[in-house]
């Protein structure tokens, strides 16, 4: 498996001299430090990865920020999850008062939160417009059930991305070093699969897990739903593994924000932080509409989920951890942010053999 975290990519993608030059200067840098060569394994490549993005010796992971997408989902009608759908809105307000996990983890790693409404069903209360963490970019209240009908027109789809692409917009105003992103939407895992199922051609069986906690039947009624709206959404042969048209017949609204914050951060080399199965899926879609948008991509971890870990092996990528979580919310993405910057410090601050007076290695 290629690991999402090697660099090479990034050098191929620019091979103009001064991009070589800073490549070779970064892979320098990490050799002459007071380490063995590779020794701190994911932590190097990480800070390889940065310093080409951001295109400096000195890379950053300072300056984080948390964006939380949150959608309706009209499939959660055909019992797909073990939580009523109203959860979805309740969550939003458990994420401005500050007391979702995501929020807690947020603070322990310095980092801002976002919250962006991209279509939930309910009645937003009032004073969430007045909190400067709250983004209203509702679509409509939630997707449609994708058993009738396609999720969410190409004009809602649209608008949902434009959402993501904002949030990248405003992190790089606000001088973000790394951006992270997480979901939030009951019925959303059943989305998710869907489209992986779709674009990588598997079983749904092979990617549709517990979500929220369903019991067996529950289970199999979800891949039973996927299995129908597959065939329903299935277009012509020829458009078959089109990403954009299987975005908006399963798709979530957040899942297409995300995807459009993945698209916009690609254009302008703002490392993305990408949580768990939901927000793969996103970075799948993202990378089928541009094949480079990996590029900026780094995998929080490798959730729980039935099917993550098939999608992540699919894509050639690798995740930097694998804590056995399934929550969602950017949880594992706030996780990850302390490595990247970890990663980034070690890159900056560790003394070479030079500067220590350290003897090299025999070999060198």
């Amino acid at each position: 498996m290629q690991n999402s975290l090697d660099s090479g990519g990034l050098a191929e993608v620019d091979a103009s001299p001064s991009r070589v030059a800073l490549h070779r200067a970064v892979k320098q840098r990490l050799l002459s430090q007071t380490k063995p060569p590779g020794s701190l394994g994911m932590l190097e490549s990480i800070a390889e990865r940065i310093a080409l993005l951001q295109n400096t010796l000195a890379p950053s992971a300072e300056r984080t920020r948390i964006c939380v997408f949150s959608g309706s989902h009209g499939i959660a009608e055909a019992g797909v999850s073990a939580y009523p759908s109203e959860v979805t809105i309740q969550m939003v307000a458990t994420f401005l008062a500050g007391g979702a996990a995501v929020c807690v983890l947020a603070r322990a790693a310095g980092a801002s939160l976002h919250v962006v409404n991209t279509g939930v069903d309910g009645v937003t209360d009032p004073s969430w417009l007045q909190n400067p963490a709250f983004f209203g970019r509702s679509q409509r209240a939630g997707t449609r059930s994708f058993l009738r009908e396609k999720a969410m027109s190409s004009n809602e789809c649209k608008g949902a991305m434009e959402a993501g692409a904002e949030q990248v917009a405003l992190a790089r105003q606000d001088k973000i070093d790394v951006l992270a992103i997480g979901e939030m939407g009951i019925g959303n895992t059943t989305s998710a699969a869907a489209l992986c199922a779709a674009l990588l051609q598997l079983p749904p069986e092979l990617v549709t897990g517990h979500g929220t906690g369903v019991d067996s039947a529950g289970l199999a009624r979800k891949q039973q739903v996927i299995a129908q709206a597959l065939a329903k959404h299935t277009p012509s042969q020829n458009e078959a593994q089109d990403p954009q048209h299987w975005l908006e017949a399963v798709g979530g609204f957040e899942i297409a924000a995300m995807t459009g914050a993945i698209l916009a951060a690609s254009e302008a080399a703002l490392p993305i932080v990408v949580d768990g199965f939901i927000a793969t899926a996103a970075a799948l879609v993202a990378s089928r509409l541009s094949p480079k948008a990996l590029d900026v991509c780094f995998f929080a971890h490798q959730s729980d989920e039935r099917g993550h870990r098939l999608v992540l092996e699919r894509m050639r990528v690798t995740p930097i951890l694998s804590l056995g979580m399934r929550l969602g919310e950017a949880s594992g993405a706030a996780l990850a942010l302390p490595i990247l910057r970890a990663s980034t410090r070690l890159f900056c601050e560790m003394a070479t053999f030079e500067s220590a007076g350290v003897s090299v290695p025999a070999n060198a």
